[in-house]
């Protein structure tokens, strides 16, 4: 990888092992040498970005600089041309150290929200509007009893003047997305209230206000407003945590309690008498599973372990697009078309499927296994409903039934449907229609529907699983 780091920045900071790596960066552990304090740093190949992503980075950087505060986690990014930092942020998400307190009551709640809010406050004095708060992006700054909350990840922030509404894309988590963007209206600020007003629901019950594996029906219910406070767990808690909420999920944005307001209100700024002190069990164990079913969306599809259960891996193919909806999923488009960056990576895959596709029709194995994952694994008719891994059982067709020299065979790829999965990870399912000559001269066609799961490794895409499910690959003689 290719990295350029300005003079000014290692006359600054000193550079130490790698704490993550991404598609186009790599975060390392810095110390800046004057002060001793510890930051990561977000080195960023450039010559990889295409030019929205280059005008995304500069604006999440121009914000970073500007936003000073203790529940804000600050960035500094190392590019060609943009430099800031990250401040290393150790403490892990807070609703997973929520869960693993012995301690948790409605006081707690009311704490977290008070500094999630604080940190909202001081982006919306500063013009900027974050789009993307949820549960992923509060951070804890330590592992130490007490720590800060740190709002993190600006990456879809906008700058706004004022109040100003404006209709500024589609852009935000789904089950945290208010009204006025479901509706494509004109919004602003208050969509963050919105989104305080989720998290908070679900800092005192453990589970969101508003739900459904549907994303239509999600959305629906967002825009009614439509939630409640059910009993019994809803019965613990005080009328002033509610009257909060509703404040801040009030469908019409102007009418919004904004986060001035917010910070003024009795069940947070006098919280030591009017908050509950009652632990909250029932909290605590519905919040565990809520954290699990978010992390279970946002893992990585596919990572296969040996042995593997047929049915397990069936099961997880066949639930991968729920599994990896987006629900918990930051999505960001310009209009009411795909984002071009999206419709480009999903070509991407269209095009490598179409490439593997032309390799088995010239029966070529070598072009095959440079697009097909060593570990491959499959499930097709010709396994007779075993779980097939690696290339040999393949390679056996290729060698004896599709070597170069048969008859050619035409294949279209019919209502392809790509679903992208973070950076790195792509699910394409299509019906596969391929046209070729018997052994008596007649054309015949073979349809069959098939799902391939895609893995970029090194800047390469590669095919880690497929199904096929209809006729076999082979053409009968």
């Amino acid at each position: 990888m290719a990295l350029t780091i300005c003079t000014r920045f290692t006359d600054e900071y000193q550079l130490f092992e790698e704490l993550g790596k991404g598609a186009f960066s790599i975060v390392k552990r810095c110390l800046r040498i004057s002060s001793g304090q510890e930051y990561a740093a977000k080195i960023i190949n450039t010559k990889k970005l295409s030019a929205r992503d280059h005008q995304k980075l500069e604006r999440e950087a121009r914000i970073c600089r500007l936003l000073k505060h203790p529940n804000i986690g600050k960035k500094t990014i190392i590019t060609s041309h943009i430099p800031y930092n990250i401040d290393l942020v150790t403490g892990g998400e807070l609703f997973e150290d929520i869960v693993a307190r012995e301690y948790y009551s409605e006081a707690d709640a009311s704490h977290c929200i008070q500094q999630i809010l604080e940190s909202v406050h001081h982006c919306h004095v500063n013009g900027i509007v974050h789009r993307d708060l949820k549960p992923e992006n509060l951070l804890l700054a330590s592992k130490l009893k007490g720590a800060a909350v740190k709002l993190a990840d600006f990456g879809l922030a906008i700058e706004v003047q004022g109040d100003q509404q404006a209709w500024f894309g589609f852009a935000g988590t789904p089950g945290y997305l208010s009204p006025e963007v479901l509706r494509k209206d004109p919004y602003g600020k208050p969509v963050d209230m919105w989104a305080c007003g989720v998290i908070l629901y679900i800092l005192l019950v453990g589970y969101p206000p508003f739900w459904d594996e549907d994303q239509h029906r999600l959305y629906q219910q967002i825009k009614a407003g439509a939630y409640d406070f059910p009993s019994p767990e809803w019965d613990t808690v005080t009328p002033e945590a509610k009257d909060l909420i509703n404040k801040m999920l009030t469908i019409n944005p102007s009418k919004r309690i904004s986060s001035t307001e917010a910070l003024k209100h009795p069940w947070i700024c006098q919280r030591s008498t009017v908050a509950s002190m009652i632990h909250r069990q029932e909290t605590v164990e519905c919040l565990k599973k809520f954290n699990a079913r978010r992390k279970l969306k946002v893992a990585p599809p596919f990572s296969i372990l040996h042995p593997i259960s047929h049915l397990y891996l069936l099961c997880l193919f066949y639930t991968l697009t729920s599994l990896v909806s987006p629900l918990s999923e930051s999505i960001e488009s310009a209009n009411t078309t795909e984002d071009e960056d999206v419709k480009a990576r999903k070509q991407e895959i269209i095009k490598v499927t179409e490439q593997l596709i032309e390799s088995i029709n010239n029966g070529d194995f070598e072009a095959y296994a440079k697009i097909c994952d060593p570990g491959l694994t499959s499930f097709e008719p010709e396994a007779l409903g075993n779980l097939v891994e690696g290339h040999d059982f393949h390679r056996f067709y290729f060698d004896n039934a599709l070597s170069k020299g048969n008859k050619p065979v035409h294949t279209i790829l019919l209502n392809p449907h790509v679903h992208l999965i973070g950076e790195n990870a792509a699910c394409i399912a299509y019906i596969r229609l391929s046209q070729y000559m018997d052994g008596g001269g007649m054309p015949r066609t073979m349809q069959s529907e098939e799902t391939r799961v895609w893995h970029r490794r090194d800047g390469k895409w590669q095919n880690i699983h497929f199904h096929r499910s209809g006729s076999p690959s082979v053409p009968s003689q």
